[in-house]
């Protein structure tokens, strides 16, 4: 079972890193999610896992990644006017601003983390975390050698 979620997870997450030019994801706390009732979906999700790949995809086929900081309010944030609302219960699923937009509450986060990925901090405050930069080519070369050092630690022979 988990070699089959992890196969649709890579080629999901290759699907995805192909088909966009950047993708943003909220950095969600999955331990602290892990302790909730939502327990279980979190962990079958496999979300760590499936942003890293994310991550790392978007590494090799020079696309942008960004999280964004896990304290961001995406969800109880307008989308339209930048306001702030107080915190939603999980089961509410669509509110209405006082500036009259109706949101969906997945559409409204989806839009707020998106405007928070394309920039440092852009004009509704948000903060994103820059993802992870491979070390260049030359820099991550293992030398020949390294493997068969001729130091040794106290009793423990290297070779």
């Amino acid at each position: 079972m988990a070699d089959t979620r992890r196969d649709w997870q890579h080629k999901l997450s290759t699907s995805i890193i192909r088909d966009n030019q950047a993708v943003y994801v909220e950095d969600l706390c999955v331990i602290g999610l892990g302790r909730t009732r939502l327990a279980k979906s979190v962990h079958d999700a496999g979300l760590a896992s499936f942003t890293g790949m994310l991550e790392y995809k978007a590494a090799r086929y020079g696309r942008t990644f960004a999280r964004v900081d896990r304290f961001f309010p995406s969800t109880r944030k307008c989308s339209t006017c930048a306001r702030v609302n107080d915190k939603i219960a999980l089961n509410v699923r669509a509110w209405d601003c006082p500036c009259g937009a109706a949101h969906d509450r997945d559409v409204n986060a989806a839009k707020n983390v998106k405007a928070a990925g394309q920039a440092d901090f852009n004009d509704r405050g948000a903060q994103i975390r820059p993802a992870s930069v491979p070390a260049p080519r030359g820099e991550a070369v293992t030398h020949p050698d390294a493997a068969c050092s001729t130091r040794s630690v106290e009793g423990i022979s290297a070779l």
